[in-house]
């Protein structure tokens, strides 16, 4: 029997992150699967995580995790989808490191993805936006913090792992830009709006000297993580409900704020509300932001 722990710690550690490249959010996101893998795992088999042998994770357990994952858990066919990516990717690895499990290897490869439906991305309304970037009290330091995130995630279209993986080195206030680092580490330079860097400035006024490089930090002066984002997206939103009750009705993610004004755009209606936060250039902007 040979035991999975050097080898899921070669994988996570020296394979995805340092010979693929990984993101540290993708990196994070498998590392999540497999501690959900191995608990279930480890409960089916009465073994603990550590005693787990290679041979132990066949086909039919695989399988039986991802009923679990979607009965149990409650999760989403995509999130299903995500966790099988993970785990075959492990044996893809496997299979040129442990020639002898490669038919086990096969058959995990084989599990099929399962089929989701193409839905629309939901959107704000107007209204709403406002509602949300007025949420956070101008008073606060975290107010002031969360607005300069909100406008970030709004106006600048901004993926919650971009926003909390932002330094204050990216920052370029007298070119009204900032620096942003994207999926598969690509880099791009973004045009700011007025607005929105007036509320970046205020909050580097106050941010002061913290032992974290990252722009956005919590109370306790480390770098804002993105559940923690989530969560103070949550309490503004039930904030904001107040002002604008159709808020409530909605599930306001942070993968919502980024569409916003790409919705704008596409729907014709930019005029108004883009005049309202200084836009100039949101056609020559757009493919910055959302890159092919």
């Amino acid at each position: 029997m040979m035991p999975i722990a050097p080898h899921i710690v070669a994988f996570l550690r020296q394979n995805l992150a340092h010979e693929r490249g990984a993101s540290q959010h993708t990196c994070d996101s498998y590392a999540c699967t497999f501690q959900l893998l191995f608990e279930f795992a480890a409960r089916r088999l009465k073994v603990t995580p550590s005693s787990l042998a290679l041979e132990q994770l066949d086909a039919r357990l695989i399988s039986d995790f991802l009923e679990y994952l979607e009965d149990a858990r409650h999760n989403s066919p995509e999130t299903r989808n995500v966790r099988l990516a993970a785990i075959r990717s492990f044996f893809h690895f496997l299979e040129y490191r442990e020639p002898a499990i490669l038919e086990q290897a096969r058959r995990i490869l084989g599990i099929p993805y399962k089929k989701t439906d193409s839905r629309l991305v939901p959107y704000l309304l107007e209204d709403e936006v406002r509602a949300l970037l007025d949420a956070p009290d101008p008073s606060t330091r975290e107010g002031i913090r969360d607005r300069a995130m909100l406008h970030l995630a709004i106006c600048g279209g901004l993926r919650v792992s971009e926003l909390t993986g932002l330094h204050t080195a990216d920052v370029v206030l007298p070119s009204l830009s900032i620096r942003v680092h994207g999926k598969g580490r690509r880099e791009r330079a973004l045009p700011l709006w007025k607005t929105t860097a007036n509320a970046l400035r205020a909050w580097m006024v106050i941010r002061g000297s913290v032992a974290v490089p990252e722009l956005f930090v919590n109370a306790r002066g480390e770098a804002m993580s993105r559940w923690g984002f989530a969560y103070v997206l949550k309490c503004h939103t039930a904030t904001a409900s107040h002002k604008c009750p159709s808020l409530s009705k909605k599930q306001v993610s942070p993968h919502v704020l980024r569409h916003y004004v790409p919705f704008l755009t596409m729907s014709g209606h930019t005029d108004g509300f883009l005049d309202h936060l200084g836009s100039v250039c949101w056609a020559a902007m757009y493919p910055a932001i959302h890159p092919t």
